[in-house]
């Protein structure tokens, strides 16, 4: 039984061996291609030294340029710190400063202290809004300040944008007109409390004032007229409260608050005597 396996075993393994030799006998002719395939040369490509290249040999020039070599280099324009960067300069501090300077060199406080009175006169608390009642108080500030402005605009301004005048000149021109605004309202007394402050000599006209002095006594000026126009406006609807309220306490109406009545009638009186048209002519000829 041994023996027969034994000679099966031979049989069937010469065949095996025989196709494995096959294959390696089929394998050399395709190693032997490979190790005939030569490596292809590149073909040399000639070589410049960076380093000798000039800013004269055109297309081929080196990128390493120093600012000298730019073109305008160093040409300086003739307006360069002189025009351009000085009106900036000022530009930006005039916006900065137009709160301080709509506050306190314009009638913007007076109007606008006339009509927060008028608004609690009326007894109204939001209406007419603060944002209704500022943008009225720019818009008649511009009214009364245009001439004051074109004025300042045509004699600092335009000559200063020309090249004509240095920004400080240009501001010493616009000083004047508003000088003189500021002085055509402002009280004498108000000017001697602040030059007593300041410890100025008496100036003998409005013209002698100098800035630091006019500056708050116009700023006081304006809120003694914006209160004493407030307080003549509040009177009459002073007056409406004063009787609804009466009437309401003898005739024994003591839970109805005097506002809920009194508010109506204040409206329609004010509004039967025309009273914006009548207010706001009255605010601008105070101005003239």
């Amino acid at each position: 039984m041994c023996v027969f396996l034994l000679a099966g075993f031979g049989t069937a393994a010469t065949p095996m061996y025989g196709l494995g030799r096959a294959a390696a006998v089929e394998a050399e002719p395709a190693q032997a291609d490979v190790q005939q395939i030569q490596p292809i040369a590149m073909p040399a490509f000639p070589t410049r030294e960076i380093s000798s290249w000039t800013p004269t040999q055109g297309r081929g020039a080196s990128t390493s340029l120093s600012p000298a070599d730019l073109p305008g280099a160093g040409q300086i324009p003739a307006n360069l710190g002189r025009t351009v960067p000085w009106s900036i300069v000022v530009m930006l501090t005039v916006l900065t400063l137009v709160p301080s300077i709509l506050i306190c060199m314009t009638p913007f406080a007076r109007l606008l202290i006339v009509f927060h009175f008028l608004r609690q006169a009326l007894g109204l608390q939001t209406t007419p809004s603060n944002q209704t009642l500022i943008g009225l108080s720019v818009i008649l500030t511009f009214f009364l300040m245009q001439p004051v402005a074109s004025q300042i605009y045509q004699e600092a301004a335009v000559p200063m944008q020309a090249g004509e005048i240095t920004p400080i000149e240009a501001l010493e021109r616009a000083e004047v007109p508003m000088h003189k605004f500021m002085g055509h309202y402002v009280r004498e007394k108000d000017v001697a409390l602040f030059v007593g402050l300041a410890k100025e000599p008496r100036p003998a006209s409005v013209d002698d004032i100098s800035m630091r002095v006019l500056l708050p006594a116009y700023i006081l000026s304006e809120l003694k007229a914006g209160f004493e126009i407030g307080t003549v406006l509040f009177l009459p609807f002073l007056i409406v409260d004063m009787v609804v309220a009466s009437i309401t306490t003898s005739v024994g109406m003591l839970q109805l608050p005097p506002v809920v009545i009194s508010t109506p009638l204040k409206l329609l009186l004010f509004l039967m005597v025309d009273g914006w048209h009548l207010l706001i002519g009255s605010l601008m000829r105070s101005f003239g």
